[in-house]
């Protein structure tokens, strides 16, 4: 299985970058075109995330998928750039990506305001679970990573949930560094949140994809790949909001442009 090839390779050295051998970074140049916009300490950086990911993240294809290098390397390049300055393990609570061929079905169950609940099949690009584990299409990711301005980014959004999750509610709040972080993080999101949901409503172009205004959370998760995919937009439209997201993932795309 390539995935166990690749993580014995991690465990048999110390030193990630040994084994970033041309090969690899050329499948990020082609695969992850953000990667050559990164200023080379980041890179670096990255390299060691990739690193630690593979080895404590197992990689399952769904569907018959046979997995690659190349797609467990795009995969995982992009998950790491949300944690690129996040001390210990990338994602300490996942445990396995699942991933399909193309988009996956899987049952969805509503509760209406009488407390009825209904079950229905939903046709996904993605999903994070709390219970340790991201599913994502393949043809999705690589859509979406080939693509680096267009704010659409699946992988981004998912692990961007996987990190709400960790605090125990998926309520678009990630786990922040102390309560001022959470006061401030809460008013700016709900102050932007709130004009964002008057905005679709009136069914005006917004900058943030329209699937945010399903809840707060994904307004979070969408707000995020605009954050990483289409920064001076988001700097110049939602400064206060974008301010709260350097803040967090401790890296400015700006820069990288």
């Amino acid at each position: 299985m390539i995935w166990e090839k690749i993580k014995a390779m991690f465990e048999e050295t110390e030193v990630v970058e040994d084994l970033f051998h041309q090969e690899w970074i050329a499948i990020l140049v082609a695969n992850v075109p953000l990667y050559s916009k990164l200023p080379a300490d980041l890179k670096l950086k990255l390299h060691e995330k990739i690193g630690r990911f593979i080895h404590t993240t197992r990689f399952e294809g769904c569907n018959g998928l046979e997995l690659t290098e190349a797609m467990i390397l795009t995969i995982a390049a992009q998950a790491c750039m949300l944690v690129l300055n996040r001390y210990g393990d990338p994602y300490p609570d996942l445990t396995t990506v699942y991933l399909y061929p193309t988009t996956f079905s899987s049952v969805q169950r509503t509760q209406d305001a009488n407390g009825i609940v209904t079950e229905g099949v939903v046709h996904r690009l993605g999903e994070s679970w709390r219970t340790g584990s991201v599913v994502l299409a393949w043809d999705s990711v690589a859509q979406g990573a080939r693509n680096p301005a267009d704010a659409h980014n699946v992988t981004f959004h998912e692990f961007a949930h996987q990190l709400d999750h960790e605090n125990g509610s998926t309520d678009g709040a990630p786990p922040l560094e102390s309560r001022e972080a959470y006061r401030s993080w809460a008013r700016i999101f709900s102050e932007n949140y709130a004009e964002f949901l008057e905005l679709v409503r009136r069914g005006k172009h917004t900058l943030i994809d329209p699937y945010g205004a399903t809840n707060p959370a994904e307004f979070y998760a969408v707000a995020t790949e605009t954050f990483f995919e289409k920064p001076k937009q988001l700097h110049k439209r939602y400064p206060d909001l974008y301010r709260e997201l350097k803040d967090f993932y401790g890296v400015d795309p700006q820069d990288w442009l």
